[in-house]
């Protein structure tokens, strides 16, 4: 090495490299992801297309109020260089009826400034139509709209990034979903300002095509595409074949739906992702290719390892055809969909461990990844989830994960980081290693529904993470696993795209209720405070999935040996847990005092005469009865058991009755409301369907998802049994019911009789009557039945006074 020929020369460098060590990117990454940005501008329609879409999403929303509005695109310049929206009032010299003009720099963000227009100076509030819906009422009439501050109010993105969805949401909300609901959440993520959202519709048609080229039939593919209820896990190679075939039928349809989802996120200027090859193949390209280098994967979630579905086949990505493949499907994206994107998602080895710990395997894999990608789009993006980073942290250690991370070329992955509402890895990782992500919220697991949330997380997670030192951070986005469920957390993380600075959360808290029911009640923003530390600040670090009793009975021999602890609450209530020795009790989830929730749930029914006509409140009251009862019933299970224990057979004989009765109240509670019925689930994947096979098979991958989920044999269940579980009515009396029935009355008859609880025999008699459910084709309501806020006074002056 050559000498500095002076000291300047020399202190200029330093400061350089000192420089660049401070930088949250390095200048490549820097470059590359300002060059994406640039390079997918192009790719976006006119102005003039966009401001029309904009004006589609005002239409379905308040077409009274559609002349009352003016859409305008703008450049980055005229926002600071930054996405934005501006609100200002419109001036015009004629006697033209528009109020507002909201400016934007896509259609994305013009929806966005309506949304926020219309919630902080009209009271409005948009949620999900099985959550409430919108409440529209508080808007003003046209002529009468309120105006904003002189100067118009401008608000900027503080990353540039939205991001929406988790690869199994396709599985656990959308699969039945027809193109009218699907316009439906578009609209609704163009309103929470979602400008980069995931979009695997008809990938398999895809897929039938690239294979077919290969010189592979339908009849070869028959059993690598999961059921219709269980593709994402079939695409990630977790399993196939269960729950299939694909009937062409599906495949042209889905096909078609996708175009024209895709076609309504173009139009709205949003930047979809679109999959891409990680090595999943079918069991038949060894035949064609039989010095193909393809290995099998371990065993995911299956009883005994049934090769019908177990242990998929994996292409080595040192393979040649590795990276011919994954050419091949991106073009075949391109030639259906045209070039609407350069971000391809990808997940490597979810939940199943690559073969090899080795660092130098990682990245080849990762960099064989990459090049099919890039073979079919120079210009291509990875985007990743990072669940692996966490669900499988032991094999995922520093060396393994920079092996991954730094596979590609600078600026050329997006890293999500899925859980960072609970056990976010940027702060272990050193910023993904300097690798750019978006800060997630996952939230939900298996489309379960149960009031939960971490909104204090929420609420200041991404702007932690946003202004720590050396952020890679660019983007916010929302990664639950099912949607439909409480709204608030949903409205807040999407807020938090246009948030630069902390929430006032109280406050925040405060506006919400007034915007949810239309108006200021004192009792239900009293509740909302309750909620707020309570149901809504969950602390302790705990991934939150319901395991409560009802829904996910306990599988394990009560005649085990248990040892009873007591435990003083703060209201100097007994509690008892059970701590294992012999065997496991599985202990539901309660991260706050039930006690202060019925404070909360007393305080909205008080409420009741003021709001009995919002469908909101309804909701909102439903969901919190229901939540209540359920966190009693477990109290009353775990009494039955001790009961059990002190081989007392009339308090076992009651509390198991009282247990069965809850059930049956909280079913005839959610009978009441449109938004907890299985029947639209049932009616949905049967819509779906073009002969009576087609509805068989629907009907039974929608049955089969939300309960017994995976194989099982005669006396083993599923290991997944319950993991989707639904409050669903219907649900609770149809399956929930009769497999509790049928397990106290063994438990009661083993007690009596002075035998040990026969486990076997259990297992045995409920998997039959779940298999057999499966089958079923017993129709369920689709409309609610009585009134709902009756019944839950009635259930609170029952249960809780």
């Amino acid at each position: 090495m050559k000498p500095y020929k002076n000291s300047t020369r020399f202190l200029i460098t330093i400061f350089s490299l000192l420089l660049l060590s401070l930088c949250p990117f390095s200048i490549g990454e820097s470059e590359a992801i300002e060059s994406l940005s640039t390079r997918l501008e192009t790719k976006k329609p006119s102005p003039t297309e966009q401001e029309k879409a904009a004006k589609g999403v005002l239409q379905r929303l308040l077409p009274t109020h559609l002349s009352s509005f003016e859409f305008k695109i703008i450049t980055k310049d005229a926002c600071g260089g930054k996405s934005c929206f501006r609100i200002i009032n419109y001036k015009s010299s004629s006697r033209d009826s528009t109020e507002i003009m909201i400016k934007g720099t896509t259609a994305v963000d013009i929806t966005s400034g309506l949304h926020w227009y219309l919630k902080y100076w009209c009271g409005a509030h948009v949620s999900w139509d099985k959550t409430g819906g919108a409440q529209l009422g508080s808007i003003p009439k046209t002529g009468s709209l309120p105006p904003v501050k002189t100067e118009g109010v401008t608000v900027q993105r503080p990353v540039p990034w939205n991001y929406y969805q988790n690869v199994v949401t396709s599985s656990y909300s959308y699969v039945w979903w027809d193109w009218s609901r699907w316009e439906k959440e578009i609209d609704w993520m163009a309103l929470q300002g979602i400008n980069l959202p995931l979009a695997f519709t008809g990938q398999e048609s895809i897929w039938q095509k690239v294979f077919t080229e290969y010189n592979m039939t339908k009849q070869d593919l028959s059993g690598f595409f999961g059921g219709p209820a269980f593709l994402a896990w079939a695409r990630m190679g977790n399993l196939h074949g269960w729950g299939g075939p694909l009937t062409q039928n599906w495949l042209d349809k889905q096909l078609m739906l996708q175009k024209s989802i895709l076609s309504r996120m173009i139009e709205l200027g949003m930047t979809p992702v679109l999959p891409s090859f990680s090595g999943n193949v079918p069991a038949a390209l060894k035949a064609v290719f039989p010095m193909a280098n393809i290995s099998r994967l371990g065993d995911w979630n299956t009883v005994n390892g049934d090769p019908r579905w177990c242990c998929t086949y994996l292409l080595d990505p040192s393979d040649p055809l590795f990276v011919e493949i994954g050419e091949a499907f991106i073009k075949q994206q391109v030639k259906e969909y045209g070039d609407v994107t350069d971000i391809y998602s990808c997940d490597t080895f979810n939940e199943n461990s690559p073969p090899t710990s080795d660092p130098t395997y990682i990245s080849t894999l990762g960099s064989a990844v990459y090049k099919a990608m890039s073979k079919a789009d120079k210009d291509a993006i990875w985007l990743m989830q990072g669940w692996l980073f966490y669900s499988d942290s032991s094999f995922w250690k520093p060396p393994q994960m920079k092996a991954l991370l730094h596979s590609v070329p600078v600026g050329k992955m997006i890293v999500l980081d899925l859980f960072a509402d609970i056990k976010p890895i940027w702060k272990s990782s050193s910023q993904f290693y300097g690798t750019p992500y978006i800060w997630c919220m996952l939230h939900n697991f298996g489309g379960n529904i149960e009031m939960y949330g971490t909104i204090d997380a929420v609420a200041s997670g991404p702007i932690d993470a946003r202004v720590s030192e050396n952020s890679t951070m660019i983007g916010v986005g929302m990664c639950m696993e099912g949607i439909e469920q409480n709204p608030i957390v949903y409205e807040l993380m999407s807020e938090m795209a246009f948030r630069s600075d902390p929430l006032h959360l109280e406050e925040w808290l405060t506006t919400y209720s007034r915007r949810r029911y239309g108006k200021s009640v004192d009792q239900v923003e009293a509740a909302w405070k309750i909620l707020h530390r309570t149901i809504y600040n969950c602390t302790d670090g705990i991934a939150d999935h319901n395991k409560d009793y009802i829904v996910e009975f306990p599988d394990w021999d009560p005649s085990s040996q248990l040892e009873r602890n007591k435990l003083v609450g703060t209201q100097q209530k007994r509690r008892f847990f059970f701590r294992e020795t012999s065997s496991s009790l599985p202990q539901p989830h309660l991260w706050y005092d039930n006690e202060d929730a019925l404070t909360a749930l007393k305080l909205f029914l008080d409420a009741g005469n003021e709001l009995a006509e919002s469908p909101t409140y309804r909701y909102d009251l439903v969901d919190l009865s229901r939540q209540s009862l359920s966190k009693l019933a477990n109290e009353v299970y775990l009494n039955a058991i001790y009961a059990y224990r002190d081989k007392d057979a009339k308090a076992l004989s009651f509390l198991s009755m009282k247990f069965l009765q809850l059930i049956k109240d909280i079913d005839k509670l959610l009978a009441a409301d449109d938004n907890f019925l299985l029947g639209t689930w049932l009616e949905s994947a049967k819509k779906l369907s073009l002969n009576a096979d087609e509805k068989k098979q629907y009907e039974w991958n929608a049955r089969t998802q939300v309960t017994m989920w995976y194989d099982n044999t005669k006396q083993v269940q599923s290991k997944l049994h319950d993991y989707a579980n639904k409050f669903w009515s219907g649900l609770l009396e149809g399956y929930y019911l009769p497999r509790a029935s049928m397990y106290f009355a063994r438990l009661l008859k083993s007690l009596i009789e002075n035998e040990n609880f026969k486990l076997d025999e259990w297992r045995k008699e409920w998997i039959t009557f779940s298999n057999n459910w499966q089958e079923d084709v017993e129709l369920y309501p689709v409309k609610a039945q009585g009134d709902a806020i009756a019944i839950a006074k009635d259930l609170y002056q029952k249960y809780f006074t």
